[in-house]
């Protein structure tokens, strides 16, 4: 099992869940974060005051999948989430040595 995590521009968010859910797979967790990569952040006007935003708004996105649903689950990310611009964001796959389904016990590849 892999957990796939997923750093994505928030109005890209509900393209990239229809894209997952036309794969099959049921679930996933959205959190909303902030951060920065090469972006680097940028300036803003407030009440004709310039001031730095260093941390950019960003969603984060976490999906368990089975081992051979990695590859596929990437592409549909990558490929729904992209705009070709500076921040579209980064996947990070995890080897996942465990989960269990609370309310029925059921373990691993059975529980996602």
């Amino acid at each position: 099992m892999k957990l796939i995590t997923a750093i994505i521009k928030p109005f890209k968010l509900d393209d990239v869940r229809e894209a997952i859910s036309e794969t099959g797979v049921d679930g996933l967790t959205v959190t909303e974060v902030k951060g920065f990569g090469r972006q680097k952040g940028h300036t803003e006007l407030y009440r004709g005051a310039e001031y730095q935003v260093d941390f950019l708004p960003k969603v984060k996105l976490e999906i368990a999948v089975s081992d051979d649903q990695v590859d596929r689950i990437v592409e549909v990310i990558t490929d729904s989430a992209k705009t070709g611009k500076i921040g579209d964001g980064k996947v990070f796959v995890y080897d996942l040595e465990r989960a269990v389904r609370i309310r029925t016990g059921e373990a691993d590849n059975e529980a996602l």
